[in-house]
């Protein structure tokens, strides 16, 4: 018999008690999947009678029984849930979900997650219309999960971020977000569990024919390699891209400290001041409770969040890319000039295998300089040679020129 999920949309956030062959067990139901498995966080063992914080998968096929445990002051006895006491039968499947999928630091709180998952849908939806992003979410291998994988290996382009718990070989991972210029994927990694890899996500990631737009890789890196065996490959790091280009502007000079991704799309994308809205929401989220991740079922205002990330960080390799390649394009452009745009008298005496440097490309020393002493003038230098960037707030004013004048050409302007 098949565990509809749709008799338990209002228990979720409950109490319940679950009877498994091996044992018994009670948490706060989470949530309720299409194979009759059961997220539950706050479990408890009530044969042994240990707790264990976070959120924890109890499968179909091992499901007893399930039962609904009312408040201790109500009176009331136990609700049985008779859905679940056939789910023993029928579908055997061999487990593909993350069993024991780990402890989170503190359980998730659904109350003290309401108020803030509420006001960030308010801020989403403020202007569906300049904001309008279509996402799937990958949460189970049936349907979608393989059609998702074919169209991703068809790309040459893809952006890449992770959501979790310190995402390193210690951490948890929780979300993965990958996009191509056409679609955006959310792949639901605590329920896909490790096997999302091996059916697939682990032959993109590793292929040397794709290009992966990640921001600050070194952490994800970490966690994917050691958790699952996967070993990126031709990444494009937009916080590397990002001091790359501050090198070139000043001459040379590398700043005190790297962008965070959100610095980086104030920069370079010129966000709107609700895109940026959005992103502050996020990480006050996650950093109030870093288990918000591990949320079953997760806020769609969330999941929109993770699209746009994925989305931007598309447009943010494009911007980053036209930046790097500006100086390129510029010498080109003269070198395309150098001789059709003259009388072409002088050319008969031109040697054209001559390899002396052109005057062309000596001009990229003079911009070098120029660049280095405008630098100089912008910013102010700490003891170890580094120029000092400007904060958060002041990327933010310098987004709008009507509420700070002091920054100019993308450099803070010298008073």
């Amino acid at each position: 018999m098949a565990l509809s999920s749709e008799p338990f949309a209002a228990l979720l956030g409950r109490t319940v008690k679950v009877t498994l062959k091996c044992g018994v067990f009670q948490g706060v139901l989470q949530h309720v999947n299409p194979d009759r498995s059961l997220l539950l966080r706050t479990v408890k063992n009530l044969e042994t009678g240990r707790s264990s914080p976070g959120i924890k998968m109890f499968f179909g096929p091992e499901i007893v029984n399930v039962e609904l445990l009312d408040e201790p002051d109500s009176g009331k006895g136990t609700t049985v849930l008779s859905e679940c006491t056939s789910a023993v039968e029928g579908n055997k499947q061999a487990d593909t979900g993350p069993e024991g999928c780990g402890s989170c630091s503190s359980p998730v709180s659904l109350e003290s997650q309401l108020g803030a998952s509420n006001s960030l849908k308010c801020s989403l939806s403020e202007k569906k219309e300049e904001e309008n992003v279509e996402y799937t979410v990958i949460d189970s291998f049936h349907e979608n999960f393989g059609p998702a994988v074919l169209h991703l290996k068809q790309q040459l382009v893809v952006s890449i971020a992770g959501e979790g718990v310190n995402l390193c070989r210690y951490g948890k991972l929780s979300w993965l977000e990958i996009a191509s210029k056409s679609r955006i994927f959310l792949f639901d990694i605590f329920l896909l569990g490790p096997q999302a890899f091996k059916n697939g996500l682990q032959m993109l990631l590793e292929d040397k024919n794709i290009l992966k737009v990640m921001h600050d890789c070194r952490w994800i890196s970490d966690c994917l390699f050691h958790q699952y065996g996967v070993l990126l490959f031709n990444v494009f790091d937009t916080q590397v891209a990002d001091v790359l280009q501050f090198s070139m502007e000043t001459g040379g000079f590398l700043p005190h400290r790297v962008c965070t991704l959100q610095e980086c799309l104030m920069q370079h994308l010129k966000i709107p001041s609700k895109w940026d809205a959005i992103m502050n929401c996020r990480q006050k989220m996650a950093s109030e409770n870093p288990d918000v991740w591990f949320l079953r079922p997760f806020p769609p205002s969330l999941l929109k969040a993770l699209a746009l990330k994925a989305m931007h960080l598309l447009l943010l390799h494009s911007s980053l890319m036209e930046n790097l390649l500006s100086d390129l394009t510029a010498v080109v452009h003269d070198y395309l000039n150098t001789y059709r745009s003259g009388s072409g008298d002088h050319l008969w005496s031109t040697k054209p295998t001559c390899m002396e440097l052109p005057k062309e490309l000596r001009q990229l020393l003079d911009m070098q300089m120029l660049r280095k002493e405008r630098a100089i003038k912008n910013y102010k230098m700490n003891k170890d040679g580094l120029l000092i960037r400007p904060t958060s707030m002041e990327f933010k004013k310098r987004n709008n020129p009507q509420e700070d004048g002091n920054y100019r050409d993308g450099s803070p302007s010298h008073k």
